[in-house]
């Protein structure tokens, strides 16, 4: 007669089987995790895919690429962006308004963040220094992976960049009137293909208060997709960011390009400078270069803050003690308060 198992004998072999203890861990993790917390594209890389076993972990380059899949996803993702957004200005641009328009740019840097955050959702797919310091302040993103999106986003722009130059190079050499010929500012210039210029009539507080806007827009709207305590777009979140960027450069995109991204702007512009297009690339609009390099980390923290501070339920410093100003004044106490909430 077979002897009849205990299932309630915590001491069983069954019940230490792995089944049941990635049950338990599981459920542990879901008992320790807050509500709405949020996971996934533009956050973290915290996906299905994320522990899926690779074939031949053995290999060399497995180790190499298991190690450096975040930052090769981060540059792949943003170079993605920067192919669609670049090439789009460039095809407008140098066809004389004949092949494309204004809508034409807004649909391929739109389509262009959309496929690049589909390409780079291993490592969370933020293709924006600004969205990643964001992750950082208010969603746990660990502050020493920021440095290395940076680079990974900014390089990656910068290298479509030229890839984009080398695509259009004939077409730029007509349009400017010669090989040896590349101008900013003129009615002729196809400098403005590869990053942002303002146009004419703004002023400094103008250009950084026009980029400031887009970018808070621009986080607000990202933490609405992903909130699920709201409405959320979960597995649609790339396409709700294809009508974010789309809407913002139909909207917010003539004064200033809507550069909203350090990577997006600096990388090509410093593509452009060693391809022979001068100084001109850092002097014009009365030294504009370094606006879309600081306005999108104030605009996106912000708009961070406006959606958690009023909206998110979830974990974030602002749900803590004196919205997360507890850390700064009384570190070690706020650190007491948390791990006795685990």
């Amino acid at each position: 007669m077979a002897e009849k198992k205990d299932w309630t004998n915590p001491s069983s072999s069954e019940a230490s089987s792995p089944e049941v203890l990635q049950i338990e861990n599981v459920e542990h993790r879901a008992a320790r995790e807050p509500a709405h917390a949020e996971h996934g594209p533009l956050i973290d890389h915290q996906i299905p895919q994320a522990d899926a076993i690779q074939a031949h972990p053995e290999l060399y380059w497995s180790r190499i690429r298991r190690l450096c899949r975040e930052p090769f996803s981060e540059f792949l993702g943003t170079f993605i962006l920067l192919m669609f957004g670049d090439g789009v200005v460039a095809q407008v641009v140098l066809s004389g308004g004949t092949k494309g328009n204004y809508q034409s740019i807004s649909w391929g840097w739109g389509l262009g963040v959309m496929l690049g955050v589909y390409t780079a959702g291993i490592s969370g797919a933020h293709l924006n220094p600004a969205v990643t310091f964001a992750n950082c302040v208010f969603r746990k993103f660990s502050w020493k992976k920021f440095p290395i999106y940076m680079f990974a986003q900014t390089l990656g722009a910068f290298c479509a960049s030229g890839v984009v130059y080398a695509n259009y190079k004939s077409a730029i050499d007509v349009f400017e009137g010669g090989p040896d010929i590349r101008t900013v500012g003129l009615n002729t210039s196809s400098a403005g293909i590869f990053c942002t210029y303002p146009a004419p009539f703004m002023t400094k507080t103008g250009q950084f208060f026009s980029e400031f806007v887009a970018s808070t827009l621009l986080m607000f709207l990202i933490y609405a997709l992903k909130d699920d305590g709201n409405l959320g777009a979960g597995n649609l979140t790339p396409l709700g960011l294809f009508f974010i960027i789309f809407g913002i450069g139909a909207c917010f995109g003539w004064e200033t390009g809507y550069a909203i991204n350090l990577a997006r702007d600096f990388g090509p512009r410093l593509m452009s400078y060693f391809l022979g297009y001068g100084h001109g690339v850092w002097s014009a609009g009365n030294y504009y270069f370094w606006v879309p390099m600081v306005a999108p980390f104030f605009g996106c923290t912000f708009g961070g803050w406006l959606y958690d501070m009023f909206l998110f339920t979830g974990e974030s410093p602002i749900n803590t003690p004196w919205m997360g100003l507890r850390r700064l004044v009384q570190p070690g106490r706020a650190k007491s308060v948390s791990s006795s909430q685990v």
